[in-house]
């Protein structure tokens, strides 16, 4: 279950990375842009007035997610779909596709790679895709949320949830996927350090944050009120330690991985 409130406190800094990633497409005039993965939507809205005379489409495939975005999109300049990534067909959509954005959702979708083929052959000449994936799941936020995991009542329910959450690849391997399907491609890396709460309104931003993405899998499973705040109580006492608050706020260090692929117009 995903929760679009608790998703949206930190809309800004997640709004970032997919205007990182938006400006290194060079699409003039698209007939249609996809967004795969679109969330509650304010981010595929904004593609809205930068590609007006588009086609846009948002799939997903949480409706809780979809509900939050169609509210939103009170003009329905947007055609909202409920889709899992891995069964999305492009051919469903009647024509090819000129932009194809994926941002921050294929990390829950293990064997991904394989999926590149399919959305590539989608594209119409001259098309883009571009995708971005979260990389921190050697960071403190993770490694310690799998060492709580593992000492709780519940890691064996646990610990395999988030094994399977990592579903990430190397930047090379992104890179090489995309070039071997005759793409243009551009990936890279950026490590951004977000300031939570400088207010000091959250008992634990670095929680708050995962709460609304990492943290899901965990959740799910300790439907128990006692087992989750067990869970809760010895996870935020470990992310105390590994990320103080300073007088300026909770800094978060945050890694992610940008591929972006061009089809060449043919001559």
């Amino acid at each position: 279950m995903w929760d679009p409130q608790q998703y949206a406190l930190f809309a800004s800094h997640r709004g970032r990375p997919f205007a990182d990633l938006l400006a290194r497409v060079g699409a003039g005039q698209p007939s249609l842009v996809v967004d795969l993965g679109c969330g509650d939507g304010p981010l595929t809205l904004s593609l809205t007035p930068r590609w007006p005379g588009a086609r846009v489409v948002g799939l997903d495939s949480s409706p809780q997610m979809l509900d939050a975005a169609r509210a939103l999109d009170a003009d329905g300049r947007v055609e909202w779909v409920e889709v899992r990534v891995e069964d999305w067909d492009p051919a469903a959509l009647g024509q090819p596709v000129d932009v194809l954005v994926t941002n921050a959702a294929l990390q829950w979708v293990p064997g991904h790679l394989d999926l590149l083929p399919r959305w590539v052959d989608a594209l119409a000449d001259d098309g883009w895709f571009a995708m971005q994936v979260p990389s921190n799941f050697d960071a403190p936020s993770h490694a310690l949320m799998r060492e709580v995991a593992a000492r709780h009542a519940r890691a064996d329910d646990l610990l395999p949830v988030l094994h399977r959450a990592a579903a990430v690849a190397a930047p090379a391997e992104y890179l090489g996927a995309l070039a071997s399907l005759g793409l243009d491609a551009d990936v890279w890396q950026t490590t951004y350090e977000h300031v939570l709460d400088p207010e000091g309104a959250q008992r634990s931003p670095v929680l708050e944050w995962v709460r609304g993405t990492g943290l899901r899998p965990v959740l799910d499973v300790l439907t128990d009120d006692a087992e989750r705040a067990a869970f809760l109580d010895d996870y935020a006492a470990t992310l105390d330690a590994a990320y103080p608050r300073q007088p300026w706020g909770v800094v978060l260090g945050f890694t992610r991985t940008f591929a972006v692929g061009h089809r060449p117009p043919r001559a």
